[in-house]
């Protein structure tokens, strides 16, 4: 018995030192100390074992601790651990900047701003927009995130909790309606809308609001992903594309989360063959270490040095890891992505056959939302419930994350097997089953 109070308190001591000295800012979903991982797996403090469907948020894209990336980053350690890319010139972080640049889906070769987060990208693409047009507006999207730095958190529009008491924030920014089809602001139907909330930028905001010719970039997540995992129909972007290339309006696509092959793709843009002037990057590019980056069209990114600048960006560590994250997407994982993103959410539509409670399902490649209501008829929100199997989910060894105020996200690793599908979704079904006996 005392061999087991002591197992069962380990997780328990470490969280109690945590509330003593870390912020109370972060949203922490579980009551797990994770201590270990690998590959899909991850172990806590007292030693239980996680199927993790979570990926760190969709970070850690090639798996925990892949030892490809493990040795891409001793390899590094033993060289050079940091001097700043700010002041000096890195082989890693040329290296990285020249096969982003050839990825870049783009009209042109793209050049490439380093930083540490995703936010710092989307940062870094506001401020180029703003020098470059010289024109001082920005437009995003209702549902959206895009950071929590004062800019970034102009253009987040997902949850009040993230902008209250912060204001106020940047002046001038603007939030368009996002193609949430089964949730349509406009109460309209898709196809027969004709994808009316892209025209809604023009013939509303712009009509009444927003003089477009002050507008420096549109902001857009191709996919939704704190937001709800909300999947747009392909016609969306491509409108946003043009109403952007009509008014000379620069097309930033923050692929933070979509990027780096978790729809299928290495950017999510190419399913629809949009070419955006920037795209900011971080989450998966490389494979849990920090780092940030805005691309950019070579002919946009010419701002002089001293313009923008981060002592941490594109330390030669990340930089490394990233290079061996984008060889194994090449090798093989982005394609894996689409073949079991594809069977999870045709698992997960059956379960929706099965249980009333799931809306909807939507998605692209590896990143899923599985949307809970309490009625269909109504679309009312199953926040609760969402939660309440995301919890009974962790108990049973699975660890999901939940989007938007009532979405369960399934992100995980883009070396997922159907096996671990297969395991992922029995505990899943067997929670709603549980639960809905209640």
């Amino acid at each position: 018995m005392t061999k087991r109070r002591t197992a069962m308190t380990r997780s328990a001591e470490w969280i109690a030192r945590d509330h003593r000295v870390i912020s109370p800012s972060y949203t922490r979903s579980y009551p797990a100390v994770i201590v270990r991982g690998r590959g899909l797996k991850v172990w806590d403090a007292d030693g239980k074992e996680y199927l993790d469907f979570s990926a760190g948020i969709a970070t850690v894209a090639t798996g925990h601790c892949h030892p490809k990336i493990v040795a891409a980053i001793k390899r590094q350690a033993d060289e050079l651990i940091h001097m700043s890319g700010t002041d000096f010139y890195y082989p890693s972080q040329i290296k990285l900047a020249e096969k982003l640049s050839a990825l870049f889906p783009g009209e042109e070769r793209a050049r490439i701003f380093f930083g540490n987060s995703g936010t710092e990208a989307i940062e870094a693409g506001m401020k180029l927009a703003r020098y470059k047009t010289k024109r001082t507006r920005f437009i995003s999207f209702v549902g959206a995130f895009h950071g929590r730095t004062f800019g970034s958190l102009s253009l987040t529009n997902s949850k009040s909790v993230q902008r209250r008491g912060f204001s106020p924030l940047l002046p001038q920014t603007s939030h368009a309606p996002f193609a949430y089809c089964y949730r349509c602001p406009l109460n309209l139907k898709y196809p027969s809308c004709k994808i009316a909330c892209a025209d809604y930028i023009e013939e509303e905001i712009f009509r009444t609001t927003v003089p477009p010719e002050e507008v420096a970039a549109i902001a857009v997540e191709p996919i939704q992903g704190e937001g709800g995992y909300v999947s747009p129909p392909p016609e969306w972007l491509p409108k946003i594309a043009q109403l952007a290339k009509k008014y000379g309006i620069l097309l930033l696509a923050d692929e933070v989360q979509t990027g780096m092959g978790r729809t299928g793709a290495m950017f999510a843009v190419e399913h629809v063959g949009v070419k955006p002037d920037m795209i900011a990057l971080a989450k998966g590019i490389a494979s849990g270490l920090p780092l940030g980056v805005l691309m950019a069209r070579q002919s946009l990114m010419d701002w002089p040095p001293g313009a923008h600048a981060s002592t941490f960006g594109g330390n030669p560590i990340s930089c490394e890891a990233s290079l061996a994250t984008i060889d194994l997407l090449e090798a093989g994982f982005m394609e894996n992505a689409e073949l079991q993103g594809r069977y999870l959410m045709g698992e997960l539509k059956k379960l929706q056959n099965e249980f009333e409670s799931i809306g909807e399902v939507r998605g692209m490649g590896l990143m899923v939302g599985m949307e809970l209501v309490l009625d269909r008829e109504t679309k009312k929100r199953a926040g609760k419930l969402r939660d309440q199997i995301i919890e009974t989910c962790f108990a049973q060894g699975l660890l999901l994350l939940g989007c938007g105020p009532n979405t369960v996200r399934f992100c995980p690793a883009l070396t997922v097997t159907r096996k671990d599908i297969d395991q992922a979704l029995s505990i899943v079904a067997q929670t709603f089953r549980d639960i809905l006996k209640k």
